[in-house]
């Protein structure tokens, strides 16, 4: 029997936006995040931001130290969708 996969809410839009706004391309974010031993690089990175990836939770904590800005910001908006869970 096929089943079919519900996408399920993805942070995709909040990591590009806060990246943006920290004025960094994906391959410089990746750098700061290899020196924080995050060995993600920047095809993955861009999975993340395309929600095709989930995002690792270590890869949360080391963004939140990069921007200095709390978890809430990268869930914003997500409770606000309709996903029937």
């Amino acid at each position: 029997m096929e089943q079919k996969l519900r996408r399920d809410r993805n942070m995709g839009a909040n990591l590009r936006s806060l990246r943006l706004e920290h004025g960094l391309s994906q391959e410089k974010l990746c750098a700061k995040l290899q020196r924080r031993n995050c060995d993600i690089g920047r095809s993955t990175y861009e999975k993340y931001e395309s929600g095709e990836l989930n995002i690792r939770i270590s890869v949360l904590i080391a963004l939140r130290k990069i921007y200095g800005c709390s978890y809430d910001d990268f869930f914003a908006g997500l409770d606000e969708e309709d996903y029937g869970c």
